[in-house]
């Protein structure tokens, strides 16, 4: 069969980068992302056999990770709607998007008000590519590359600037992305969270889950893994302590923080994770 073809993305003007920091602008097909990961197991059709190879290997150590990824992004879709139907948020910046896929934020949002606006952020170029192409009639919503843990180069952003008013309150997200950061004093997720609340009015919210475990031999397999794999674009996954650290100072919206799948979920009979080797753990917090 003839090799997958490897697409070039634009490079993204706007913005400045941390020193040392360098954001990829070719796809390396040979190299799993976490994004094209999340794409297979969403059944998207934006992956390449590195991916799906990886995901097969995830797959034999813990098997739960399709329906955790799907749970995942109803969660998504759940509290996007919540927060506009219910707060009245019409601007929202989503850190680590990953690739489109059916009912993507702005769409869920703009179901709701149709002015609502959107900036999608990831440092994937493929995510670039696909986005743009996505989002080509659409003034109100953008993607831009960026890494997420480069808060002035994307509060910044030209794009960012065009569309979202940080004088009025706004839904930042980081929705299954915080595995992906390596602990650090100064980049590490209580140092991003920090960064990012200050740049806030009260009244904005913080969206945060990432992969959890309570068992030690998951947590130490799953980090080593996905760090190999990716070639170090990886963090690691945590305990759910961790995550209930990065919520203080917050008001915590019910039903607090949670197994996603169990965050106000649509019916009574909707899907649940079954399996507990691993889970999507969070919440939402509002900025006071």
């Amino acid at each position: 069969m003839p090799a997958e073809p490897v697409p070039t993305a634009r490079p993204v003007s706007g913005g400045t980068m941390q020193p040392g920091r360098q954001l990829s602008t070719s796809i390396d097909a040979t190299v799993p992302t976490a994004a094209r990961m999340y794409d297979h197991y969403l059944g998207g059709k934006d992956n390449y056999a590195a991916d799906r190879a990886a995901c097969e290997e995830l797959d034999k150590v813990v098997p739960s990770t399709r329906a955790l990824a799907l749970n995942n992004r109803r969660f998504l879709q759940r509290m996007v709607r919540t927060l506009a139907e219910d707060y009245g948020i019409r601007q929202f910046l989503d850190h680590g998007s990953g690739l489109p896929t059916q009912d993507n934020v702005h769409q869920v949002a703009q179901r709701v008000d149709p002015t609502s606006h959107v900036v999608y952020v990831d440092n994937d170029p493929m995510v670039l590519v696909h986005g743009r192409a996505l989002l080509e009639q659409d003034d109100r919503t953008a993607v831009i590359q960026a890494d997420i843990r480069d808060t002035e180069a994307i509060f910044s952003h030209e794009e960012t600037r065009r569309l979202i008013d940080f004088s009025r309150p706004v839904a930042v997200l980081f929705n299954s992305v915080m595995h992906c950061i390596p602990d650090s004093d100064t980049e590490g997720p209580p140092a991003l969270v920090s960064r990012v609340v200050e740049q806030l009015v009260p009244g904005s919210f913080m969206v945060m889950c990432q992969l959890v475990s309570e068992d030690t031999k998951v947590r130490e397999f799953v980090t080593d893994f996905m760090a190999q794999a990716t070639q170090g674009h990886w963090g690691r996954v945590r305990q759910e302590k961790d995550v209930a650290s990065w919520f203080e100072g917050m008001d915590i919206l019910e039903p607090g923080l949670v197994e996603v799948s169990t965050w106000r979920p649509d019916t009574e009979v909707a899907p649940r994770q079954l399996t507990q080797e691993w889970i999507e753990f969070g919440g939402v917090g509002r900025i006071r």
